[in-house]
């Protein structure tokens, strides 16, 4: 009998059985769904199968959680229901059915932007720097700035445009180089297709506003002519351009023979897509983004510009939970190149500061309750930088009265910004220290925008919290917390009732498993444990074990047994399994034994920022087997080998 029969069978009836299932596959902990009617899963029912953990739905899959185990209930699922299998990205594939046309525009968008960001934050940093000693009158009666009385301030001045011009004016590259990424087309046809946008040939594309019509450099083709104007900074013909290249690629290489392919698809893709880009598209995408950047900016600038700001203060942490945020990027970087600033980003800055304080404040309801506070400080330190989604699910979701009253903190913030004509040089980070994007003049509005985005949220959540949050929930005690000097010897086969020693999987640094950016590992449904971010490029065995479990094929984690039968998994990278394996070495197979210290997996850290997933690797207890108190040390630096990550008693 199937070990798994009973519960398969519940799960194909609940789920609306066999004609209900458009794909499914599972990575290392989930079996993934593409349902034809999400609505027929019973969700309950579902959850009250003993072998499911939890449900949820993300990018149009409907996900189950089953845990380590999770190739072999699939086997047999797929066995019972007389249903194949497929690849994750079939299914990924298969998903987008699932989602409207405005969840694929938002989806497609954020795969874009998300390998581009890291630089439009570094560049935002950057010109606010470059602003700060060159712009801003401090010295001799506020007349003249440090870049006028110092060689070395001017110098710098001089030189930081270097990176502030290659981020921003240089955009298209990168935009181009992102989409044919995504779509799996030729990265480096991506990159010269940008680079043709904003050539030094070119009349650049800031100068044409400037420039008599008569004086625009043209290609004279006898019968007609073109104008030679580049696109710096341009988002939306980028992106058009781009992604005729990609269709232009697909089809050539559909029709063109094997043998030939190399040479005559780079030509035949290449060259009609620069002719377009220039002569259709970019025209177009020039248009279609000054209009967009137009409507945003009338919207911010018009009378009814207070009740616009109130609305986004409101509703931006909520899409940030529902992905759409990514929109925002695409309109800001249009802004900045449109009117050499955006007022729509210091309202997404104070809104990530606005959630930051909501947290602080349960924080201060909570500080007794030691379990919680390794999720709020971490989490209001994280959202105080810029990043939200530790705070947002790890926090104000789950007590739901926090994410309100963050919202209105916040939209009270975005009428003080707006109001006062806030404006932000670039993107930048979205926290405390984003006034660093602001230009200096409105330093000060910013300033009181930000009192208010900490201020009002602190002290609703605290009156609420004060009123709402149970003894429970803000007095809980922990066990106390592991030193290495203390950490008890490791046996080589402990009874349920003997602590077990766990040492770092990595060299890097430890996490509350809060701070993941993933739902099903921050919220404790898999189990608990704790997450590293890594600065090497190897994960070890934390303890003697067996391996239990592996993904062959993404490669990406693996699952070990102890010997009193205590489940371990670990997971590198968060999404990693789109992966497919690209970047992932295995040094162990299903039922390897290994020692503590023996090598379980490399991975490269510069593919997996390449694709766009956090590195932080995630090391879950799956199974307890009767260990009921255990300790995991985060928020320090550990040597893998060496330092106790955790402890099992």
């Amino acid at each position: 009998m199937a070990k798994y029969q009973e519960d398969v069978k519940a799960l194909l009836e609940q789920i609306g059985g066999k004609a209900n299932i458009q794909a499914v596959s599972h990575c290392m902990t989930r079996m993934r769904f593409v349902l034809v009617d999400p609505k027929k899963a019973n969700e309950k029912a579902i959850e009250a199968i003993p072998s499911v953990k939890g449900t949820f739905t993300q990018a149009g899959q409907y996900q189950v959680i089953i845990g380590n185990d999770v190739a072999n209930f699939y086997q047999e699922f797929t066995k019972y229901a007389g249903i194949e299998g497929v690849s994750k990205d079939a299914v990924k594939s298969a998903a987008k059915t699932n989602q409207n046309p405005l969840q694929r525009i938002m989806g497609a968008l954020g795969e874009i932007f998300a390998p581009i960001i890291p630089a439009l934050i570094c560049g935002g940093l950057v010109l606010g720097f470059r602003n700060i000693i060159g712009e801003v009158d401090l010295l001799n009666g506020r007349t003249q700035s440090l870049a006028d009385v110092s060689q070395f301030w001017a110098g710098m001045y001089s030189f930081l445009w270097l990176i502030g011009e290659a981020i921003f004016h240089f955009l298209p590259v990168g935009i181009t180089w992102s989409i044919t990424k995504k779509m799996g087309t030729t990265q480096i046809l991506g990159i010269v297709l940008g680079l043709t946008l904003i050539s030094p040939q070119l009349l650049n594309g800031f100068s044409v506003a400037t420039t008599p019509a008569s004086e625009i450099p043209v290609w004279d083709f006898g019968f007609a002519q073109v104008q030679m104007i580049g696109y710096q900074g341009q988002v939306v013909a980028a992106i058009l351009a781009g992604f005729v290249l990609v269709y232009l690629e697909k089809f050539f290489k559909k029709i063109c023979p094997e043998v030939i392919s190399m040479v005559v698809v780079p030509f035949c893709a290449l060259v009609p897509a620069v002719l377009i880009a220039h002569t259709v598209v970019g025209p177009i995408g020039w248009q279609i983004g000054d209009f967009i950047a137009n409507i945003v900016n009338m919207g911010l600038n018009s009378n009814f510009k207070l009740l616009f700001a109130a609305l986004f203060g409101l509703f931006y942490a909520p899409i940030v939970m529902t992905g759409l945020h990514h929109m925002t990027n695409a309109i800001d970087s249009q802004l900045v190149n449109t009117y050499d600033g955006t007022n729509l980003w210091p309202m997404i800055a104070l809104s990530n500061i606005a959630q930051g304080s909501a947290v602080l404040a349960m924080s201060i309801l909570q500080k007794r309750n030691e379990r919680a506070q390794q999720v709020n400080i971490p989490a209001c330190i994280s959202c105080y930088l810029g990043v939200t989604e530790p705070a947002l699910f790890g926090v104000n979701l789950k007590y739901g009265f926090p994410l309100v009253c963050g919202m209105i903190g916040s939209a009270c913030a975005a009428m003080i910004s707006i109001g006062t004509n806030v404006t932000a040089i670039s993107i930048g980070v979205g926290g405390l220290p984003g006034i660093l994007s602001i230009y200096p003049e409105y330093w000060l509005n910013f300033l009181l925008a930000m009192a208010v985005a900490i201020v009002v949220p602190f002290v609703l959540t605290f009156i609420v919290g004060s009123r709402k949050l149970s003894r429970e929930d803000r007095v809980l005690e922990s066990s106390p917390a592991v030193t290495e000097t203390a950490a008890p010897t490791v046996v080589e086969a402990p009874t349920a009732s003997s602590p077990i020693i766990l040492k770092a999987i990595c060299d890097g640094r430890t996490l509350p498993l809060s701070e993941v950016p993933d739902e099903v590992f921050s919220q404790g449904v898999m189990g608990e444990g704790m997450a590293f971010e890594p600065t090497g490029d190897t994960i070890y065995a934390p303890a003697d074990a067996e391996v239990s479990v592996v993904m062959e094929d993404s490669r990406h984690a693996c699952g070990l047994a102890l010997a009193d039968g205590t489940e371990l998994l670990i997971h590198i990278g968060i999404d990693t399994v789109d992966m497919n394996g690209d970047g992932f070495t295995l040094f162990v197979h299903e039922g390897d034994k290994v020692r503590a210290g023996d090598k379980l997996i490399t991975f490269s850290p510069d593919k997996i920022a390449a694709a766009g997933h956090p590195k932080t690797t995630v090391f879950i207890v799956t199974e307890p087997s009767g260990h009921e108190n255990m300790t995991f040390n985060t928020g320090i630096d550990v040597q893998h080998g060496a330092t106790v990550s955790a402890v099992l008693e």
